[in-house]
């Protein structure tokens, strides 16, 4: 059993940077890959990117690559998302997740456990 706490999230203006950060419970957690969601009302949940169990490889949507960034700290349990240069329309609830299969991250039913979410909101 894995519990995922997000944090981090806020009101930030257009061209600004917020890092939301992940943090995990348990003594596996080093076997999970993770992955970073992203939701609107009325939408399905968004792959925002992912990031291996090692933290050697990670992955990312279009529409946010070059600006996020994925880290994960597995002695203290954590996933941190960076984001950078943001838009109006990163604005979502954010979800961190985790999956013990590694293929393929980019699909939300592969992930085992979730967070509750935290609020992004970008200003224009």
């Amino acid at each position: 059993q894995v519990q995922l706490v997000e944090s981090g999230g806020g009101l930030v203006e257009t061209g600004g940077s917020l890092r939301l950060s992940c943090a995990a419970s348990g003594r596996t957690f080093s076997r999970y890959a993770m992955g970073w969601f992203r939701q609107t009302p009325g939408k399905e949940r968004e792959f925002v990117g992912s990031i291996i169990n090692s933290g050697a490889r990670t992955d990312y949507a279009d529409s946010v690559k070059g600006r996020f960034t994925i880290s994960r700290d597995n002695a203290k349990n954590t996933v941190s998302l960076q984001m950078n240069a943001l838009k109006p329309e990163d604005t979502a609830v954010y979800y961190c997740a985790a999956a013990l299969s590694s293929y393929p991250l980019r699909v939300s039913r592969v992930y085992d456990y979730w967070g509750q979410g935290t609020q992004v909101t970008v200003s224009s």
